[in-house]
């Protein structure tokens, strides 16, 4: 391919906000990139935000500029510092370094107050006595434009005194606002006198009390960016109408070299709760346990059921950056965690449903130790010795009393292969009153050992095992999405339909000694069972509880164009 095709080549593969910033260096409007993630510190982040985080980190990272962590944290009734822990937590385990470039909105807020003066003197602001049902009122619909505030003519010096007074703390909240003097027939409801500040007597979790009037987010948001010297201010497509008064604001207060805004969709999930306010719901009404519940797709939850940074990286990845709004799936973003672990993960036994496998003829009190490799597609993983004894556990559901055909598992008569051991043929089972299965008999062949080259004959089933001398009893959650999918997200009354069986908890799992001391954190896969996690919140050594990440079968295909 010749040189020029290929560079046009690469430009036609580049998104369009690496087109944009490739455009203003060129041009010379900027001669650096500078991003930032600008979370406001109210909630904990999701799957969503993790697209946000990673592609403001990524960009900079492209360019060679720099990354700013900044807490958008204008709104004292709603922020706390649980929040920004948890925020900074989630980010750094996303991989997106922000170095020494943290900042919070608040410490700008008299930077913020010098502008608001400044546009109050320019003629670009003033004090409104309207209240908000007023203020909504008067500002218009789509199709009919705002009338004028009777407030909005005051002079610049009653102005100038009266936001004085609000900054002193001599009126109540919601008495008076602030507002931008633009537009009040403006096509765009957002330009039509929007409130740049409202009075508030709360304490703020970084500024204490030191203020009892606070800037709206429409305005501190382009000061925030002009004063860091961000570049390119990415924010998804809901902030598009927000652009004229982003540029306005910016303009008036006099930044030079002010950043560009360009918004992106959002990553939306189907049939997954994400927003804030539904999230906190079934946090404080109890159906959920905390913000980092594992049923979740807060990144603490998906982080706690045992998603890895890598396989939300792919998630992002394949979902795209575009101007379009689209609905990812649930499949794509499980497809990433088994691709990403399937290599990763070791691959051991642990039977979630047990019920017990004698084997007769085999010695009483005898334990033997079989080669068993911990991954089979990744030698460098190793091996394990596997103890193997008389009385096993087996899967309930790999034994049954009358089959239907093909099914090749235990049953009278019928011989399996037990998992890197042995060939066992089934001679009886006993049951309880209930007419339970309370317990297999079989007998081994001592000819079929695994590894030993036995050709004598072939069995159809493979089943696995753990030794009921040697495992370790455990807990093990299995998670369904916390929505009824049959019913959709939302019920008549706007609540939300609620899944039943979105937490199953097993107490009596039997695995290999060796998940017996997992460590809180550590992955594996349960052969035949799914990828699991030992809780990182409620396991401790010797002690895991296992949550089940995903289970092994996969309903989603990689496009053809992303393979």
């Amino acid at each position: 391919m010749r040189e020029a095709e290929r560079m046009e080549e690469e430009k036609k593969s580049r998104n369009f906000i690496e087109q944009f910033i490739d455009k203003d260096l060129a041009d010379g409007v900027y001669d650096h990139v500078m991003t930032r993630f600008p979370p406001e510190p109210n909630g904990y982040l999701h799957i969503g935000h993790a697209k946000s985080i990673l592609l403001n980190y990524g960009i900079a990272q492209e360019y060679h500029g720099k990354f700013n962590l900044r807490f958008d944290d204008t709104n004292a009734a709603r922020e706390s510092t649980e929040y920004v822990k948890s925020i900074k937590e989630d980010v750094a385990w996303l991989g997106a370094n922000w170095e020494d470039r943290l900042f919070f909105a608040s410490n700008y807020f008299d930077q913020m107050y010098e502008k608001a003066l400044l546009l109050i003197r320019k003629g670009k602001a003033y004090v409104d006595d309207l209240t908000a049902d007023q203020i909504r009122e008067y500002r218009g619909t789509l199709t009919e434009p705002g009338k004028e505030s009777p407030f909005r003519n005051r002079s610049v010096e009653e102005n100038l005194q009266l936001f004085e007074e609000m900054r002193a703390g001599k009126y109540a909240d919601g008495e008076k606002v602030l507002r931008a003097k633009i537009d009040m027939a403006s096509p765009n409801i957002n330009m039509r006198d929007p409130i740049i500040y409202r009075v508030a007597h709360m304490r703020h979790h970084n500024t204490g009390d030191k203020w009892c009037i606070y800037p709206m987010y429409d305005f501190a948001h382009p000061i925030e960016d002009a004063i860091e010297g961000v570049t390119h201010s990415l924010c998804t497509l809901e902030f598009e109408d927000h652009r004229p008064l982003y540029e306005w604001v910016v303009h008036e207060c006099e930044f030079p070299n002010p950043p560009r805004q360009i918004e992106f969709a959002k990553l939306y999930l189907k049939n997954v709760v994400t927003g804030k306010r539904y999230i906190k719901r079934l946090v404080e009404d109890g159906i959920v346990d905390g913000w980092d519940d594992p049923r979740l797709v807060t990144i603490s939850g998906l982080r706690r059921r045992g998603y890895t940074p890598e396989s939300i990286r792919m998630f992002v990845e394949l979902s795209g950056i575009s101007k379009a709004q689209s609905t990812s799936e649930m499949p794509m973003l499980e497809y990433c965690i088994r691709e990403d672990l399937k290599m990763k993960a070791p691959r051991l036994m642990a039977v979630l449903h047990p019920v017990k496998l004698i084997i007769d003829n085999y010695p009483e009190g005898q334990i033997e130790y079989l080669d068993a490799p911990n991954n089979m597609e990744n030698e460098s993983l190793g091996q394990r010795k596997l103890p193997f004894g008389r009385e096993l556990w087996i899967e309930r559901e790999d034994f049954m009393e009358n089959p239907p055909r093909k099914y090749f598992r235990m049953f009278p008569g019928n011989e399996v292969r037990l998992m890197n051991a042995y060939f066992v043929k089934c001679v009886s089972f006993k049951k309880n009153e209930a007419g339970e299965i309370t317990e297999i008999h079989g007998t081994y062949d001592p000819e079929t050992k695994s590894g030993s080259g036995f050709t004598g004959r072939k069995v159809k089933g493979t089943i696995h095992w753990v030794c009921a001398q040697t495992a370790k009893k455990v807990t093990v959650r299995l998670y369904e999405n916390i929505v009824d999918e049959e019913k959709g997200m939302f019920a008549e009354d706007g609540t939300l339909n609620l899944n039943p069986n979105s937490l199953v908890q097993l107490n009596e799992c039997y695995v290999e000694p060796a998940l017996g001391e997992a460590q809180p954190g550590s992955r594996f896969q349960f052969v035949r069972n799914g990828y699991f996690c030992a809780d990182p919140k409620d396991s401790v050594p010797g002690t895991p509880v296992f949550n089940r990440i995903v289970s092994l079968k996969s309903s989603f295909k990689l496009p053809r164009s992303s393979e």
